[in-house]
């Protein structure tokens, strides 16, 4: 793991961090739902205090779906402290970056990198990888601030460290979470 700060001014984009993949109503909640929580709090605060900017991406799944826009498990994990301030990016799809809106909010920053973290790893952390890469943009992924569901074949800690391992091969950075703010994750 490379474990390289991301650029001064690069933002950081939380993906897909719902109440429903913490509440376990519909789903189970996510692999380390807890330790998720607190990591990605960990990053989010660090972002604050570096002066970064910090959006959120929220999945609207289709109607019925636990994540249908104004269902109980569609808002963002309110755990996580989103400020005012801070924008909300809405998807259909895996990649974040098919709302344009996403692309446009990254280059007012004016940096070519993001820092991302979420979930889920197996599906919109992948995706939204390869949507920031294939629109010319550096990547840091915090590579212990991202989860899934166990698979019928796989489990989540191993699917984790399989993404990982893909991301680094395409040359995401990968950073902990300790390693980004100088504070343990859990």
């Amino acid at each position: 793991m490379v474990e390289q700060k991301p650029a001064e001014a690069a933002p950081v984009v939380v993906i897909d961090l719902q109440v429903a993949m913490f509440d376990g109503v519909v789903d189970p909640p996510l692999h380390n739902a807890d330790g998720l929580t607190d990591r990605a709090r960990k990053v989010i605060d660090w972002a604050r205090r570096e002066g970064r900017k910090v959006a959120f991406v929220r999945h609207d799944g289709p109607e019925g779906d636990p994540l249908a826009p104004e269902e109980p498990g569609w808002p963002v994990w309110p755990a996580l402290g989103q400020a005012k301030d801070e924008p909300t990016f809405s998807k259909k799809v895996g990649d974040a970056f098919s709302n344009p809106e996403l692309g446009r909010w990254i280059e007012e920053q004016g940096v070519a990198e993001v820092v991302l973290l979420g979930a889920q790893t197996d599906f919109c952390i992948a995706a939204t990888v390869k949507g920031a890469l294939s629109n010319g943009l550096n990547v840091t992924v915090v590579s212990d601030a991202h989860s899934t569901l166990d698979q019928p074949d796989e489990t989540a800690p191993a699917i984790i460290d399989r993404y990982n391992a893909q991301f680094a091969e395409a040359g995401v950075n990968l950073v902990t979470t300790e390693a980004l703010t100088g504070s343990p994750g859990s």
